[in-house]
């Protein structure tokens, strides 16, 4: 009688390859989702927007190509990145390689209220238009700038009448200042 040898042949090898390699890769990817937080799985490249501009607010003298370096390396952690910073460490500079897939406005420009804005310039209302001091600022005799009281008024009225009286005096000064630069400079 001949004894029975287990062989292995040609599919079994291949299932047994293949159940392996997706056992290994769950293994892996599991442990690197346990640790950054687990919060969420990695997605190569790809940065939320707002923990960019989070950390870029906390930090301004940082890059936007650093601190997005940074996010992808520790799984999206704002935590780890700021912790980073605070303790001194600082962030390290990213590769040549790495090209964000996050394309973020610059940090310099300022976010303006829409209505106030384009209104402002399209119509060509100045202040002195807006706050009807036309007849204010023709009188263009530059007065003497009395103190005021510092005290606050309980009574709303007056408190309201105040604020826009100091209003209206920023502006005439204003428009003095930039008329004397004006004439300055012609000069």
């Amino acid at each position: 009688m001949q004894e029975d040898e287990p062989s292995l042949n040609i599919p079994s090898l291949l299932t047994l390859a293949v159940v392996s390699f997706f056992v290994i890769r769950w293994f892996f990817t599991r442990d690197e989702g346990s640790s950054s937080g687990g919060s969420r799985p990695r997605r190569g490249n790809v940065v939320d927007p707002a923990q960019v501009e989070q950390i870029s607010q906390m930090f301004p003298q940082l890059s936007n190509r650093e601190i997005m370096w940074d996010l992808q390396r520790n799984g999206g952690s704002v935590a780890a990145t700021t912790e980073r910073i605070l303790t001194g460490r600082g962030l390290e500079t990213p590769p040549p390689s790495f090209q964000p897939q996050v394309v973020l406005p610059p940090r310099n420009t300022t976010a303006l209220p829409r209505s106030t804005t384009p209104a402002s310039k399209t119509d060509g209302q100045d202040l002195i238009s807006r706050y009807n001091l036309s007849a204010r600022a023709a009188e263009e005799a530059p007065e003497a700038e009395t103190p005021s009281k510092s005290s606050w008024s309980q009574n709303k009225e007056e408190r309201q009448r105040l604020l826009q009286k100091r209003r209206d005096e920023m502006i005439l000064a204003a428009r003095r200042k930039m008329m004397q630069k004006k004439q300055g400079a012609s000069e």
